[in-house]
């Protein structure tokens, strides 16, 4: 009789409810038992799993391994799927190893280099995969500077963290002054050069010193996400572009996105999930940035009949499912959001030095016709 996989995701995004659903309707017909910490009682991740405890908080790099440690042997996990303190996770994947759990995430180097997006524009350039122009600035000349010489280009300046997940700290740069035009309608990214510059003026030293930014040209659509999973080999298993154009998203198998995705993916050990995302400079691909991380929107290759998450823990279990290539591109599609049930009571807080609590069941589906529970909160799976 095979066994069932038990699989923990740490401190996740909302959107990986989809990735649990997908473990759980898995082709193999395995049975699977997800576990899953957070820092937000009322995440919906923590309602999707099997069982479900709140996340200490405080804890340093190396106290949340010593944590994350202790979760594996205690709970028996079988892959573990980390999203937060990735860095020293993969740094002590001999121990998980020994612990009897098996790390999907890239090695150590590869998070290194694309812990930081200067490096890894630096790195990616080296092996020939083109990068926009950028500058790294941490002063309000080196922003001036940098924005003057992209206009004088004909660029749109736009700027965003060194380091950082997906949009935040990205704003793009206008001459035109702040008016009530930036209070109507939706916030917009756009931010008048004449605000950063005095914010950087007058920010106090410790302010300033975080300060740490790449300036670049506005990229065009299309922006194209390439998901791929690589073994522990470097040999890219599947690569699949979802494009991004507007409202609009589509699936793309084109040679000109995955060729340089998988240059990166097998170049720099991105082992098991990974996603690369690329847009236009000019007429040609240029790389946004590199997550060594499975995407939000991973769920949307099963359009083209893959499940991906399963792939990936087969992969990280030892067990090689081959080259996945998509039998049919999905059509094309945008996304909304809908409801997704959190558990009845939120988990209670929980301070660093305090015990760790008991896993917690998620609540079982109610049974079809019955009425709802009024109390019961609900929440969108994009929150």
């Amino acid at each position: 009789m095979v066994s069932r996989v038990r699989v923990w995701l740490n401190r996740t995004y909302a959107e990986n409810v989809f990735f649990m659903d997908q473990l759980r309707r898995n082709p193999s017909d395995r049975a699977v038992e997800i576990h899953a910490t957070h820092g937000d009682a009322d995440s919906p991740v923590l309602a999707a799993a099997d069982t479900a405890e709140p996340e200490p908080e405080g804890l340093s790099p190396a106290g949340y391994v010593e944590y994350a440690l202790a979760q594996c042997r205690r709970r028996g996990i079988d892959v573990f799927v980390p999203r937060l303190h990735q860095t020293a996770i993969v740094a002590h994947r001999a121990d998980f190893a020994a612990a009897g759990t098996a790390l999907l995430a890239p090695t150590p180097e590869a998070v290194a280099v694309f812990e930081d997006k200067a490096t890894a524009y630096e790195a990616v350039r080296s092996i020939g995969v083109p990068v926009p122009p950028w500058w790294r600035v941490r002063t309000a000349d080196e922003l001036l500077s940098a924005v003057e010489e992209l206009e004088s280009a004909g660029h749109r300046a736009c700027f965003k963290p060194a380091s950082g997940a997906g949009g935040v700290g990205f704003r793009v740069i206008t001459r035109a002054p702040f008016s009530l035009t930036q209070l109507s309608g939706f916030p917009s990214p756009s931010v008048p050069l004449d605000l950063v510059l005095r914010a950087l003026e007058e920010a106090d030293e410790e302010a300033a010193g975080q300060v740490d930014w790449l300036v670049m040209p506005r990229l065009e659509q299309p922006e194209v996400s390439v998901d791929c999973l690589t073994g522990p080999d470097n040999r890219v298993r599947m690569a699949v572009g979802r494009t991004k154009n507007g409202r609009r998203r589509g699936f793309t198998v084109h040679e000109r996105w995955l060729e340089p995705a998988q240059r990166i993916a097998e170049g720099f050990g991105l082992h098991y999930l990974s996603n690369i995302q690329f847009r236009m400079y000019g007429d040609q691909p240029v790389l946004l940035d590199v997550n060594t991380r499975p995407a939000g929107g991973l769920h949307q290759l099963s359009l083209c009949g893959i499940n991906a998450p399963w792939a990936a823990v087969q992969l990280a279990l030892g067990e090689d499912p081959g080259e996945i290539e998509p039998p049919f591109l999905g059509q094309d599609y945008t996304v909304v959001s809908g409801p997704r049930p959190l558990r009845p009571v939120s988990l209670p807080a929980q301070r660093a030095r305090e015990p760790l609590l008991p896993a917690v069941p998620a609540p079982a589906p109610e049974p079809a016709g019955a009425a709802p529970a009024q109390t019961t909160p609900r929440a969108t799976a994009s929150a």
